[in-house]
């Protein structure tokens, strides 16, 4: 865990925890040297609450990625905050299928990318409500071979996607002037970036905090194209939870986001025990080589700037403008036109009432 991270959690309310088998992924591995937390007394009725509102089962969009949303929920778990809420939270890393499983009433939490991911999915599901955003950065990046010089210049030229193009990179060269019709859009799966700078393809539609790191960590020349840098605007990290859940156990559901946000600001305070914690807990889940200790310093490196630099605050809080935006963009850059209501896949308050008059965070205890 943690590199050398086994915590001492003794816990005040440990018996609000589950007894989870020592071999079970989703068993809490405690961080060392992290202070105990008290949190709802066993006896409480919120501590009752929590628990009749039974397993807790969050989809990490990205296995062990130190990413917000992510890194800050297997925080949360074995810095003992889940715990402390008598929350059962289970963990599953099995990645893509996260929002089908929300969706399907299979799991209850999961997190995207960013803003248009999610009304891009919402639009052909109807049980999937986004509850925080961790920021106002648009977490792509378009990386080009170095001659490259102008998003103009890719007219023309070959440009890679995952899966599909994402509507903010169809924006970000729609306001650089680019004729969509004369870029080749070529579908693509080989994720390591020198396909770009070794000429496999001219240019791909990337993420800043990984393929463009990565070859800046390398020092390999090649060209970045930002969003930001076309004027186009949008968000990093959306976590999102099962509508039916949020409906029947709204309080719950609250308190896992408060956990979970406590967990993110204990990273951005201590990046280096976090960092090394996920990525123990990749090894010993045989996911080491996907995930090494320096990809993921790199990660947070980046990402953790992102959510600092975040123009709307406190953590995880969101608003209806950047919401609205992301709706035009979305409805404009991508084949999703109808997107409901935001009011109906967005709730603007669960997290913006877990703080305080000074933006500090409410913790059962404290």
């Amino acid at each position: 865990m943690l590199s050398g991270l086994t915590v001492v959690l003794g816990l005040t309310i440990s018996a609000c925890g589950s007894d989870s088998d020592a071999g079970d992924k989703s068993a809490r591995q405690p961080v060392e040297g992290v202070a105990d937390i008290a949190g709802y007394a066993p006896d409480d009725a919120a501590c009752q609450r929590n628990k009749d509102a039974g397993k807790i089962t969050y989809i990490s969009s990205y296995s062990y990625a130190a990413s917000g949303s992510i890194m800050d929920v297997f925080m949360a778990r074995d810095l003992g905050y889940y715990d402390a809420l008598c929350l059962d939270v289970e963990m599953n890393t099995a990645g893509a299928s996260g929002q089908q499983l929300v969706n399907a009433n299979k799991a209850q939490f999961t997190s995207v990318g960013s803003a248009p991911s999610v009304l891009d999915t919402v639009a052909n599901a109807d049980n999937i409500t986004a509850v925080a955003t961790y920021g106002t950065t648009d977490p792509h990046c378009i990386l080009a071979n170095k001659d490259i010089k102008t998003l103009k210049d890719l007219e023309g030229k070959r440009l890679g996607y995952f899966t599909q193009v994402a509507p903010v990179a169809r924006a970000q060269l729609a306001k650089a002037g680019v004729d969509l019709d004369k870029v080749k859009f070529t579908k693509i799966t080989n994720y390591d970036p020198t396909i770009v700078t070794r000429g496999t393809i001219d240019a791909e539609i990337a993420y800043a905090s990984s393929q463009c790191a990565s070859l800046k960590d390398q020092g390999i020349e090649f060209s970045e194209f930002l969003p930001a840098d076309a004027g186009v605007e949008s968000t990093y990290s959306v976590m999102e939870v099962n509508s039916t859940f949020l409906k029947e156990h709204r309080d719950t559901a609250a308190d896992f986001m408060r956990a979970t946000l406590k967990a993110l600001q204990y990273c951005l305070d201590n990046e280096d025990t976090c960092v090394e914690h996920v990525t123990e807990l990749a090894g010993e889940d045989n996911q080491g080589d996907s995930f090494p200790l320096d990809q993921q310093r790199r990660t947070w490196a980046v990402e953790s700037q992102w959510i600092r630099d975040s123009t709307v605050k406190p953590l995880g809080a969101h608003t209806r403008d950047e919401w609205e935006a992301a709706a035009a963009l979305t409805r404009e850059f991508s084949d999703v036109k109808d997107i409901p209501d935001l009011d109906t896949v967005v709730d603007f308050d669960l997290v913006t009432d877990l703080y305080d008059a000074d933006d500090v965070l409410i913790w059962p205890g404290e």
